[in-house]
């Protein structure tokens, strides 16, 4: 089983927030979910990886449970968590559903103010980067997780910047990072390694 945590800030004030940037991939998957019309085109351009890949998704099925403390999807062995918590507390609820099902794999989506804006990364563990997010996740969880890692540049203040709304032209720049992300999540819920997803879906500024 698959676990895809999403890292942002709940409500109407943090929409399109530059801190909710990995909630609005994880939306852009949902959607994509609900309509799998294009399936056959993404496992076309991924089995040139892995000719073996075949991304096949049942129909969403929501989880309420409070003690999740989130928005929870389960699509055949996936698991897709927004967290309710707010972005700083993020790791109550990643470990209350890691507990409960016990994944094999952990990936959670979160800005990066260290990559411009534009820019698309993968990695497996390290360091937090000063993310009150993933510090949570750090605490609680450990540190051996999946990180999607969608930059958002860097402001002189950078809690007013991160919780600031992202540009017109900022969203339009997203609109192709979100593209790649949704390739590189389909990709690594049908099971490649999170190595050959950052050769293939990785994007500089």
């Amino acid at each position: 089983m698959i676990l895809i945590a999403a890292l942002g800030n709940v409500g109407d004030k943090y929409d399109k927030t530059r801190h909710n940037a990995g909630f609005m991939l994880l939306d852009e998957f949902l959607s994509y979910l609900k309509n799998p019309s294009n399936f056959s085109d993404i496992n076309n351009e991924i089995s040139k990886i892995n000719p073996h890949f075949k991304a096949s998704f049942p129909p969403l099925t929501p989880i309420s449970k409070p003690q999740f403390k989130g928005e929870l999807y389960k699509n055949g062995s996936l698991l897709l968590l927004k967290p309710h918590t707010f972005m700083n507390a993020s790791g109550e609820s990643i470990k209350a559903v890691s507990d409960f099902y016990k994944p094999t794999r952990v990936t959670v989506l979160h800005d990066d103010i260290d990559l411009s804006l534009g820019t698309l990364k993968f990695k497996k563990g390290g360091g937090n980067g000063g993310h009150n997010g993933l510090k949570s996740i750090d605490a609680l969880c450990g540190k051996d997780y999946e990180r999607v890692r969608i930059g958002i540049g860097k402001g002189a203040d950078v809690i007013s910047f991160v919780l600031g709304k992202f540009t017109p032209a900022e969203l339009e720049s997203l609109k192709g990072v979100f593209s790649q992300g949704l390739k590189a999540l389909i990709a690594l819920s049908g099971g490649l390694s999170i190595e050959e997803v950052a050769a293939r879906f990785s994007l500089k500024a």
